[in-house]
């Protein structure tokens, strides 16, 4: 298998394993101090990386203006939203959402790059939608077990109080839209040769510092009562290093080297790959539906991303 390909399956499973560790801070800790916590955590590791590889030379100022938009639409947007969704509806359902980012990608460069869509690209999101409604829309057979979910920017709450599922929809909708709009920005800026870690750490980076200052605003959600623990900074920092840092490092260095539709393709895995990651951090089996949606979903995914 060829390099490109490579990096771009590795990416998907290190977006999944991000994925699973942030579910586990669920009820523990409020989304903006996760999310404080994350990008300045993915700007350490790969300003640091693109540092030592000479990455920040490869960014002059046009690609570094596409890259603080691509990282305010990509991270500090979807991101925020990315985790809330991962909070309310959980990481398969999230991952699964997620796969919507390839028919926005689609529909954003018909009406913004002038370019085509084909029939096969039609069929591509037709499957997405209807892998969506098979794995998230079918009925679960047992009742949803009465846990703690906490609401965007609040700690727990009771399960009366619980966020309900149609926002953790619409969260995961608008996570998949804001990533389509990073990559869209981000594109010319890989295109013309900057470095990967270094593209990372300039759309991580402007996402922390406008989290850092929104910790000064005298606003509730910020302000929220928070007893440290040590072990929840650890899983934070452990997600932002696999999915922001090196999950993301992976795909653009993937989408430099090789063809776009086939690493498109390749790093759309992560609703399957994050399957049996679930299966084993929960002991039960995801249902059939979830794995043929998911399946349709990826197979959506590679019809848009390898016509033409």
């Amino acid at each position: 298998m060829l390099m490109s390909e490579s990096l771009a399956l590795a990416a998907s499973v290190c977006i999944a394993l991000s994925g699973m560790l942030i579910a586990e801070l669920k009820g523990r800790v409020d989304i903006v101090r996760l999310a404080r916590w994350q990008m300045v955590a993915a700007f350490s590791i790969t300003g640091a990386a693109a540092l030592v590889v000479g990455g920040w030379r490869s960014i002059g100022s046009h690609e570094a203006g596409l890259l603080v938009v691509s990282g305010i639409c990509g991270i500090f947007i979807a991101s925020t939203t990315y985790f809330a969704a991962i909070y309310i509806i959980g990481p398969r359902n999230t991952a699964l959402l997620f796969a919507l980012a390839s028919p926005f990608s689609l529909v954003l460069g018909y009406f913004f790059l002038g370019e085509t869509i084909v029939m096969q690209q039609m069929l591509g999101i037709v499957l997405v939608l209807a892998g969506i409604v098979l794995a998230v829309g079918v009925r679960r057979r047992d009742p949803v077990p009465a846990v703690e979910v906490p609401a965007v920017g609040a700690g727990p709450v009771a399960i009366g109080h619980a966020a309900p599922q149609w926002l953790g929809m619409l969260l995961g909708v608008v996570t998949a839209l804001g990533q389509a709009l990073g990559s869209l920005f981000a594109r010319p800026a890989m295109e013309a040769g900057v470095d990967p870690f270094a593209a990372m750490a300039v759309r991580s980076g402007v996402s922390a510092l406008l989290f850092v200052l929104i910790a000064f605003l005298p606003l509730a959600i910020v302000r929220r009562s928070y007893s440290f623990r040590s072990t929840d900074l650890g899983l934070a920092v452990a997600s932002a290093f696999v999915g922001t840092g090196l999950g993301m490092s992976l795909l653009l260095a993937a989408l430099a080297t090789g063809n776009v539709g086939i690493v498109t393709t390749l790093s759309s895995m992560t609703p399957i790959m994050i399957l049996p990651m679930v299966w084993l951090r929960s002991g039960v089996a995801p249902r059939r539906e979830a794995w043929f949606g998911a399946a349709l979903a990826v197979a959506g995914t590679a019809a848009i991303s390898l016509a033409g």
